[in-house]
């Protein structure tokens, strides 16, 4: 249980990073109001609190993190942009998430 409730905070976390990221690059890159601006900051707060919620370290969290944002940046890029990852891309995402699970999950 411990693990799902990890790795659902992971996603959560990710989520919140790309779509607080996101509304920044719509104002700034497609003249967007500032709205967005704040949405996107106010989001990327809230992201900075998720991952305290995890049961590791500092250090350990943030290295699996990244293999959590590669795949879901990945996604997010074809589920909104509609770039469809290519098998690099996926090959890419799979080595990422397997170093996540060895980082966080792999017992010691």
């Amino acid at each position: 249980m411990e693990v799902l409730k990890s790795v659902g905070y992971f996603i959560l976390a990710g989520l919140f990073e790309i779509g607080g990221g996101y509304l920044i690059w719509l104002w700034l890159r497609e003249g967007k109001g500032i709205s967005y601006a704040v949405w996107g900051a106010i989001i990327l707060v809230l992201y900075g609190v998720i991952p305290t919620l995890q049961p590791a370290s500092f250090g350990r969290v943030y290295a699996a993190y990244g293999g959590i944002f590669i795949v879901l940046s990945i996604l997010w890029g074809w589920g909104i942009d509609k770039i469809p990852p290519d098998r690099f891309d996926i090959i890419g995402g799979l080595i990422s998430l397997a170093g996540v699970l060895i980082i966080m999950y792999w017992p010691r």
